[in-house]
């Protein structure tokens, strides 16, 4: 008899489990697991889960054990997230599972520590489910590529239909949590690896001021550029996440400039009211598509209706601004990083060279779809005069360009339109980043000039959702997440996959 009620509890359990995973914020997770009576049960129901609904879009690269959830969750005690699973991107140092930056040449590399980030996610009482897939090497390896594809990981998909791409690099974390099936997720972003993904799936990504969060045993690209940051289905949810993996680290000198009374509470502090009274720059350049328009007047309208002053503004980006001189500093600085991380990793790889023969030997699995000019670039990018006057130029042009305009018209912030809705996956010929022959996006100017950037869900264009973002000058993350908070509440647009309907 107690044999049939055991059996009977656990058919019960499993069932229930099953059908309450999905689409569950960070509170609603804790009080699932806070509810179970048996939380190893629970842990090893929710991986099956995980790993199984997870099978179309491919989102996810490798997973932890349910005895690993379980050692964190009991370590874990009194912890704001206690027992919340969160996937990191697998470009971060994490114990127990090869960093791979979705890299076949990069199977051994086992960390001996933890970045940063993760041990701050641990402390907050985060229990890391595993690992996302990636753009192999952050999308930074060759030409022409396809977002969301790894030698190792291969294709993550759209959720919104697996026959179109996640944008990258951060694609398997903004497709996981899209597809519902974690609450949050950690990417990384250079130039707009977190906020594409993060508008082409339909969800919240912050990309942090650059400085704010630790890179401490992240594979690099740009010390200039590079940060990570919170994905999540909600503007409080990214917010709590932020405010969990933020502060200083003396293994990363760039957290030395946060501001001595940096407010990071106030991350947390969110009200509906924060646009009321407030003067705002909608990015409206002079020539927009029919899409746009719609987008733009419907962001107007709102703003609007939540007290804002809007201004339309544009931004006078003078050409040959990016693809020059920023080029030459990402390749300098990856060149440098890598190596640097390399050196102290445990994998067998030692150095750029190292990776690129490891590519060409074997170029039939690793090169098959792209190549690695990036790379090959990079090792030649050795002129120190070339890159220290191409930080100045970028940096300080990026820079000016954001504060120049909110200085000129006296803004409170910057919103614009995040990204042109998802294209079609081509491993041919890789990433068209257009839509019906259009193309459109802001986020480059923050990402180098290392300023804060919110994107959040805005609206369905032909049934693939598209991101607004909210961005102002250096350390001003509070500010934004609150305006972005307040438009979320307003729009109540929350998009949700169903693949079923098409």
């Amino acid at each position: 008899m107690l044999s049939r009620t055991i059996f009977f509890f656990l058919i019960s359990f499993l069932a229930y489990s099953e059908n309450n995973f999905k689409d569950l914020s960070l509170d609603e997770f804790k009080q699932l697991l806070d509810s179970s009576n048996n939380k190893r049960a629970f842990y090893k129901e929710y991986l099956s889960y995980l790993e199984e609904a997870d099978g179309d879009v491919n989102a996810v690269i490798a997973l932890y054990s349910d005895q690993d959830l379980y050692k964190n969750y009991v370590y874990s005690r009194r912890s704001a997230w206690r027992g919340v699973p969160i996937v990191i991107k697998d470009n971060i140092d994490s114990v127990g599972l090869a960093n791979t930056a979705g890299s076949l040449a990069m199977l051994d590399n086992f960390p001996k520590d933890d970045a940063h980030i993760v041990k701050l996610l641990k402390n907050s009482g985060f229990v890391l489910a595993g690992k996302a897939n990636l753009s192999e090497w952050a999308n930074f390896r060759g030409n022409p590529s396809t977002s969301g594809w790894s030698s190792y990981g291969g294709q993550t998909n759209n959720p919104y239909d697996l026959s179109f791409n996640p944008c990258g690099s951060s694609s398997g974390s903004a497709a996981v949590v899209a597809e519902g099936l974690v609450p949050v997720a950690i990417g990384t972003e250079t130039n707009g690896s977190i906020s594409c993904p993060a508008s082409i799936n339909g969800i919240v990504g912050i990309k942090p001021t650059v400085g704010l969060v630790s890179r401490d045993g992240i594979i690099p690209i740009s010390e200039t550029q590079d940060t990570a940051g919170p994905m999540a289905r909600s503007v409080s949810d990214a917010a709590a996440v932020l405010h969990a993996i933020s502060g200083t680290d003396p293994k990363d000198p760039a957290t030395k400039e946060i501001p001595k009374n940096y407010d990071f509470e106030a991350l947390l502090s969110m009200s509906k009211q924060s646009l009321l009274g407030k003067r705002i720059g909608l990015i409206f350049p002079e020539e927009v598509s029919d899409y746009e328009k719609v987008l733009l007047e419907k962001s107007e309208a709102i703003l609007s209706k939540l007290g804002a002053e809007v201004l339309r503004v544009n931004f006078d980006i003078q050409s040959n601004y990016k693809w020059d001189n920023e080029y030459y500093v990402l390749l300098y600085e990856f060149r440098e990083g890598v190596n640097k991380y390399l050196e102290s990793s445990a994998s067998g790889m030692n150095s750029l060279s190292d990776l690129i023969a490891f590519n060409e030997e074997n170029s039939e699995s690793v090169l098959k779809h792209f190549g690695h000019e990036i790379f090959l670039d990079s090792v030649s990018a050795t002129d120190e005069d070339k890159y220290q006057k191409g930080v100045e130029l970028i940096v300080s042009r990026a820079q000016s360009q954001i504060d120049g305009l909110l200085v000129r018209d006296s803004l409170d912030g910057l919103v614009g339109l995040t990204r042109n809705p998802a294209w079609k996956t081509d491993h041919e010929n890789g990433d068209s980043r257009g839509f019906n022959g259009l193309s459109w996006g802001n986020g480059g100017l923050s990402a180098v000039a290392g300023y804060p950037h919110i994107t959040i869900p805005l609206d369905y264009v032909e049934g693939l959702p598209v991101g607004l973002s909210f961005f102002a000058s250096a350390w001003e993350e509070a500010k934004i997440i609150n305006f972005a908070y307040a438009f979320e509440q307003e729009n109540s647009f929350f998009p949700r996959p169903n693949r079923d309907k098409k």
